[in-house]
């Protein structure tokens, strides 16, 4: 008996490391080499490509796809069909297939990316940092950045819990939510 839940719809390629009481809905791909971390949810239509690594306690939202060179850390959220590529400059008549070819891109702990988002390979999106619905990234984003458009701009900063950051004179914010202080210094945001 898997450790994980499987639709009979979903297509789980070999070897695959999928942690326990993971959950891969209708019609997912999961592809050789993946490895999903422990307690994560898969909507319907995901595909995880080869040798991707998904942390634990991830929830992909349906008709994501998560190409080759695409990392995610723990507790990341991709929003509905929210995209991300691996090559800079695709051309069906000058193929670009495999890993040499790729731009890695980093989704660090907590960070939650809206519907209909595109994030441009090779880049970071930092630590529990929110990207707009809809948003284009085309550069790193700091860690607890809220950033939205085309391209994607820094619109201003939240906490760990995703609740927007009014800092005081002194550089300081208390998350509402989970009562946490955060610092705003040199042009970054750390939790106290």
């Amino acid at each position: 008996m898997n450790p994980y839940f499987k639709h009979e719809s979903a297509y789980i390629d070999e070897p695959c490391d999928i942690g326990e009481n993971t959950k891969i809905w209708h019609f997912c791909h999961i592809q050789k080499n993946a490895r999903i971390g422990k307690n994560c949810i898969l909507g319907q239509n995901v595909n995880v490509a080869n040798n991707v690594t998904i942390g634990d306690n991830c929830k992909i939202q349906n008709n994501v796809s998560i190409y080759e060179g695409v990392t995610l850390e723990d507790f990341v959220f991709c929003g509905p069909s929210m995209v991300f590529t691996n090559v800079i400059d695709p051309k069906c008549k000058y193929p670009q297939v495999g890993a040499r070819f790729y731009k890695p891109t980093l989704v660090k702990v907590g960070a939650s990316i809206g519907a209909n988002a595109t994030i441009v390979c090779g880049h970071t999106i930092g630590r529990h940092s929110m990207i707009g619905a809809g948003a284009v990234v085309t550069k790193d984003v700091p860690d607890y950045a809220l950033v939205v458009g085309n391209p994607a701009r820094l619109i201003g900063w939240v906490s760990e819990a995703g609740k927007k950051l009014v800092f005081d004179k002194n550089g300081l914010a208390r998350c509402e939510k989970s009562g946490k202080t955060y610092k705003f210094e040199n042009g970054k945001v750390t939790e106290v």
